[in-house]
């Protein structure tokens, strides 16, 4: 019996491509971010990244070598406990994030951006490593640090990934303090990790927001031939029956992107201005036309 071998086609080919293009695209903003506008105002971030920073400010050591030298320790653990699956694209990562690093501390030696505006700093510095992560993310990448270590622990204990990860970023930010001895900078901190948990969640999210429509209407057949041709969506017949009135009716059922919403309710109000119209926004829609399921 021979033995049958998948062959990636070259879609996944190009996809996979353009995922690790993706993740390389979002690790030079997080780069940027975070060596350029929060290492040289003295602010910390979470993770492993805000270990780095915390050595750095109390030794003066490169933060690349000490990222590098951690998230090596993890990820041979990653790969013992969780496999390749779940830490190729994490490698790729450190060993790209950590090539940049050193690029762009390079390239801006002796520059320090909004030095007595620490504050601004600080919000410039979080949204750009806040939208890195989210592109990596989006790609279905990993940046690495207490990534590994959230799904390690999420393997043996019943507690979510975002948890593990909000404790841990919270005990590096406030370790800051010991190699700071300012306050001031360790608040800094805080707001980092607020602002880029919000501005990853927002990068995450756009490229998902999706709505879906039930339409109750006697011209349904009419409506759903316009979805059809435009906006390109597909729509399914539901047969309903109106409890009040008892009557049997067609109920058509439609998903689209957001943006499309406005295409529809006009073909709807030109089709049938008396129908029935109900909107709604879903979390995530995956399939053929919209997003593609990711599993790590």
């Amino acid at each position: 019996m021979k033995k049958i071998v998948n062959v990636p086609s070259k879609q996944s080919l190009l996809r996979e491509t353009r995922d690790y293009v993706m993740i390389a695209l979002g690790l030079i903003l997080y780069g940027i971010g975070w060596t350029v506008f929060l290492l040289p105002n003295d602010i910390t971030t979470g993770g492993v990244p805000g270990i780095a920073s915390i050595v750095y400010f109390a030794t003066g050591f490169p933060v690349q070598y000490t990222y590098f030298s951690i998230n090596l320790v993890l990820l041979l653990l990653s790969i013992r406990i969780l496999g390749w699956k779940f830490s190729i694209k994490t490698v790729f990562a450190v060993f790209t994030l950590t090539f940049f690093l050193s690029v762009i501390q390079k390239l801006a030696d002796g520059v320090v951006l909004l030095h007595d505006q620490p504050f601004m700093a600080c919000v410039i510095g979080a949204s750009l490593c806040g939208g890195g992560i989210g592109i990596a993310f989006s790609s279905n990448g990993s940046t690495g640090g207490t990534d590994i270590i959230a799904a390690i622990i999420n393997k043996y204990r019943d507690i979510t990934l975002g948890r593990v990860m909000l404790v841990c970023d919270l005990i590096i930010i406030s370790s800051s303090y010991f190699a700071l001895k300012d306050w001031e900078k360790v608040v800094y901190g805080y707001v980092t990790l607020y602002i880029c948990s919000f501005v990853l969640d927002q990068v995450v999210n756009s490229a998902r927001q999706s709505v879906q429509f039930f339409i109750i209407s006697e011209k349904y057949e009419e409506i759903a031939r316009h979805i059809n041709v435009y906006p390109h969506r597909g729509a399914t017949v539901i047969n309903a029956s109106g409890f009040y009135s008892g009557k049997e009716q067609k109920m058509l059922f439609v998903l689209a992107k957001k943006r499309e919403s406005t295409i529809i309710f006009r073909l709807i109000k030109d089709i049938d201005p008396n129908a029935f119209v109900s909107q709604s926004a879903v979390i995530g829609v995956y399939g053929e036309g919209f997003d593609r399921i990711k599993v790590k």
